[in-house]
């Protein structure tokens, strides 16, 4: 491994999409070791050729059994001991996670579901949220590292979107959401940008494509890189790269020192 690693996740809402967009070529322009990305909404062989130029040589992908929908997928210059898609806790197989393994660190790309179509979503989501967590404590009593990013599809809090009053009983904002996001950093996970970053504010990473709300900034930040804290000293950097369009989401990520 080099001295330092760079790790990005996407929600691309649709790898197509971006691909006919030409949306990842900034791939090019950086060195970016593992690109871990959400909602790709498509079939391993539907994947467009010549998304960049660089070459990853782990590639994983795990498309929801729907066509169309959901899936994760993570490019990696890093060959992984281990791979999974975490069936255990996807019951659903809706593509959502990619668990990597790097010696003693395990990489999570997770899309976690949304809660926000119904109650019995709502459950599902909460479910998913509990049954990751205790997986990835599994992991760290066997003496594993864990770097979790992606999709959390809830904004922990006040500060990480624009209108927090207005959307409190909106899934995505729910006191029960939250209160897992408290749970997980009660566990030992840190927040890595808030950790570098402290309590800069309008720095979101998902804007509604209704009424111009990225133009005007008025976002939510619900994707995130967490990290088991004793990872925390060898964590250099932690960003969103809120210029790079071509989704509703805009990618975010850390630079660690291994």
């Amino acid at each position: 491994m080099s001295d330092s690693i760079e790790i990005i996740s996407w929600n691309v809402n649709g790898i197509r999409a971006v691909g006919n967009k030409e949306a990842l070529k900034w791939i090019d322009e950086r060195q970016t070791d593992i690109l871990c990305l959400q909602e790709i909404k498509a079939q391993e062989e539907q994947i467009p050729e010549g998304l960049f130029e660089k070459e990853y040589t782990d590639i994983i992908v795990n498309s929801a059994t729907k066509k169309g929908y959901s899936g994760t997928m993570t490019w990696s210059t890093l060959q992984s001991d281990y791979n999974s898609t975490c069936q255990h806790v996807d019951t659903t197989a809706e593509g959502r996670i990619v668990e990597t393994h790097y010696d003693d660190i395990v990489l999570f790309n997770v899309y976690f579901p949304n809660g926000q179509k119904n109650e019995e979503r709502l459950a599902h989501k909460m479910k998913f949220y509990d049954d990751f967590l205790a997986y990835c404590e599994k992991l760290r009593e066997e003496g594993k590292s864990i770097v979790i990013c992606g999709d959390v599809n809830t904004a922990h809090k006040e500060i990480d979107l624009k209108n927090p009053k207005a959307n409190s009983k909106t899934s995505g904002f729910l006191p029960i959401e939250r209160e897992w996001m408290d749970k997980l950093i009660d566990h030992g996970y840190i927040d890595t940008f808030r950790y570098v970053n402290g309590d800069e504010a309008d720095r979101y990473s998902w804007w509604s494509y209704r009424s111009g709300a990225r133009l005007k900034n008025v976002g939510w930040r619900i994707d995130y890189f967490f990290i088991s804290e004793d990872l925390c000293e060898n964590l250099e950097e932690a960003f969103i790269l809120d210029h790079i369009t071509g989704s509703d989401h805009c990618p975010v990520g850390i630079r660690l020192s291994i």
